[in-house]
């Protein structure tokens, strides 16, 4: 794809590590020779040439991003932005880095392996409907719990939701202009409360969210078969 001076990525490491059990948050984790942060920016890097990219990161991570840049090759121009209190206002930050219009990828720094045909896709909903997320379908059977008692759930209406949430910047940037709700989960949920709807698009299930060591040595697969 050609220079994509308008687009965004803001990608958000918030992550303290303490269910990897380990002392380093888990974004900065070793995966196939590079930190888990590195492969997440690169993919975007790679898939919209010119894109700019912002990374968010807790005050007291800010000193680490020295080993990502250090990752890359050749210099790669990162905005790298303070995150907040939550979720909400740590992508809220990121956001106010953008200045310009255009389509926004908002994206879990652990979420190191989305394809550049999912970013591609979402980049396409986002343009033509304002929003696109990115879910899978449920393939577990799930129960609701009720007190002491549990009801299956019909899977087939249920959908897991994924990053990159993508978006134009008229569309996003007012929505987080609201107050913090302790409703919002994600972008999607802020966007709703603004009024405005939400647009999903076909994730991918290799796109999965490192949080535990299992699903470290998951991703060390699934990169050496898809690299």
């Amino acid at each position: 794809m050609s220079t994509n001076e308008n687009t965004y990525a803001v990608i958000v490491a918030g992550g303290q590590g303490t269910r990897m059990g380990t002392a380093l948050p888990k974004q900065f984790l070793d995966l196939d020779g590079k930190p888990v942060l590195y492969h997440s920016i690169k993919a975007f890097a790679d898939a919209m040439p010119g894109i700019h990219l912002i990374l968010v990161l807790p005050a007291h991570q800010i000193s680490y991003a020295q080993m990502i840049l250090q990752a890359f090759e050749q210099r790669i121009d990162l905005t790298i932005v303070a995150g907040g209190e939550t979720r909400f206002h740590s992508v809220q930050n990121g956001l106010n880095a953008i200045s310009g219009e255009g389509i926004v990828f908002i994206h879990d720094g652990v979420r190191p392996l989305v394809s550049a045909a999912l970013i591609h896709r979402c980049y396409e909903m986002a343009l033509e409907k304002g929003s696109a997320i990115p879910v899978t379908p449920a393939i577990d059977s799930m129960r609701m719990i009720k007190g002491t008692d549990s009801e299956p759930v019909d899977r087939t209406q249920l959908r897991i939701v994924q990053t990159p949430q993508t978006f134009r910047t008229d569309v996003i940037k007012p929505a987080f202009e609201q107050s913090y709700n302790a409703a919002f989960t994600d972008e999607a949920s802020v966007l709703e409360a603004s009024g405005k709807k939400v647009y999903l698009v076909e994730g991918d299930r290799s796109n999965l969210k490192i949080t535990t060591p299992e699903d470290l040595l998951i991703a060390e697969v699934l990169i050496k078969s898809m690299f």
